[in-house]
């Protein structure tokens, strides 16, 4: 008999695990149930949990738009390359009724270039901000 339960057992579980990640993997606008303990390549921690700071490292040759886009698939734009405008990040919308937008830094400093036209170094620490005006 339980030769029989436990395969049972492991089949459920699987079928468990698969309906729980392809969950997890909707994503879109206004989701708030983001992976918190996700990391970036370099070791730095994304903060996808609140409305707050989005960190990645930096990477010789990328642009801070493609790392952003490797880092957040769901990350949102309008436009495209040297010319996008980012508009969400971690399933946060930037509300325009309410002034806000994502604002991009680069080792603790607003960047002077957009997202799409700012290549990146290797050891930059880039972070978005929510942030309004």
């Amino acid at each position: 008999m339980q030769s029989t339960t436990v395969p049972s057992l492991k089949m459920l579980a699987a079928a468990a695990a698969v309906a729980l990640l392809a969950a997890c993997g909707s994503g879109g606008e206004g989701n708030d149930e983001a992976d918190p303990t996700a990391s970036a390549p370099g070791g730095l921690a994304l903060a996808c949990s609140e409305k707050e700071d989005f960190t990645y490292a930096g990477e010789d040759g990328e642009t801070a738009l493609d790392l952003l886009l490797e880092n957040d698939p769901s990350a949102e734009t309008s436009g495209e390359g040297e010319m996008a405008f980012v508009t969400a990040i971690c399933g946060y919308t930037a509300d325009d009724g309410e002034n806000e937008f994502w604002a991009l830094y680069v080792d603790g400093e607003q960047a002077t270039e957009g997202a799409g036209a700012l290549e990146t170094e290797d050891g930059q620490e880039i972070t978005w901000k929510l942030e309004t005006f």
